[in-house]
C-alpha cells in the first residue's frame, strides 16, 4: 500500500484550532517523515471478536529494535492521529476518532463529525466530543481502557506486518519475477507505537450497499488514517 494515506474498506476538551498538515507513510517508503514521530507505518480496520464492534488500529514510528530504542520511544504531543470514516461512499471523511498524547495519557475523541473533510480534510481541529483517555502503556505495565463501550489502548507492540522488503524490491528492478513462498518477514523481531480503539457498530451509521460486487447486499465503509502535526 503505497499512498499518502493509509486506505482501507470493512463491511458491516473544547475546540482547539490546530494548524496542520498531512503527514503520512508506509515503513519506509516517504523520505518526507521517514524517521519522525509521524511516521504512519500500517493502518488496520476489522472486525472485533465481539462481532458487533470495529477495531482500528495506527501504527507509528516503525522499525523500532526491542530493548532501550523501544523503551525510549515516546508519542509527540504535536501529532494528532486521526481515524477517518466515510459512511456514504463518496470519499469524503464523515466521522472522525481522534487520538492525541497528553502527559502520560493517549486522550480519544469520536466517532464525531470533523470540523473540514473533502479537500479541506487536510486540516483539523480537536473535537468537542466526549474525551476518553487511556495510559500509556510501557514494556512492563500494559494499559486497556474500557469507556462507555469502548476500548482503548496505546503503546509499543512487536510489527505485525509480513513483508519481504529484498524480494519486493528485486521483482521491481526485474531481477525476480515473483515473490518467494514464504518469503522473509523483514520486519520481524521490530517494534512500532500502537494506537489502538473498539467501538460498537452501533456507532456508525449504515454504510454503503452495492460497493463490492462480491457482496453487494453488505454495507461497506471507506476507512483512512491520517498523522498530522501542529504548526
Amino acid at each position: 500500500m503505497k499512498k499518502s494515506k493509509l486506505f482501507a474498506v470493512i463491511g458491516g476538551i473544547g475546540l482547539a484550532v490546530l494548524s496542520i498538515f498531512l503527514i503520512s507513510a508506509d515503513h519506509i517508503d516517504a523520505p518526507a517523515v521517514q524517521g519522525t514521530t509521524a511516521d504512519i507505518t500500517d493502518f488496520y480496520a476489522f472486525q472485533g471478536q465481539n462481532t458487533s464492534n470495529f477495531v482500528f488500529i495506527a501504527n507509528v514510528q516503525g522499525l523500532l529494535s526491542p530493548g532501550q530504542p523501544t523503551d525510549e520511544a515516546v508519542f509527540d504531543e504535536t501529532v494528532l492521529l486521526e481515524f477517518n470514516i466515510d459512511y456514504n461512499n463518496d470519499l469524503n471523511e464523515d466521522l472522525v476518532i481522534q487520538a492525541i498524547k497528553r502527559g502520560d495519557s493517549m486522550y480519544f475523541f469520536g466517532p464525531t463529525a470533523p470540523a473540514f473533510s473533502g479537500e479541506e480534510g487536510t486540516k483539523s481541529t480537536i473535537a468537542t466530543s466526549t474525551r476518553r483517555s487511556v495510559k500509556i502503556s510501557t514494556r512492563d505495565d500494559v494499559q486497556i481502557a474500557e469507556q462507555d463501550g469502548m476500548k482503548f489502548f496505546a503503546g509499543p507492540r512487536e510489527d505485525p506486518f509480513f513483508f519481504d522488503f529484498n524480494q519486493y524490491n528485486a521483482v521491481l528492478s526485474g531481477t525476480a519475477s515473483s515473490f518467494n513462498n514464504p518469503g522473509m518477514d523483514t520486519f520481524a523481531g521490530t517494534n512500532v507505537l500502537s494506537v489502538v480503539v473498539e467501538f460498537p457498530k452501533s456507532m456508525l451509521p449504515g454504510g454503503t450497499t452495492g460497493v463490492n460486487q462480491f457482496a453487494p447486499s453488505t454495507p461497506m465503509y471507506n476507512v483512512w488514517v491520517e498523522a498530522k502535526r501542529k504548526q
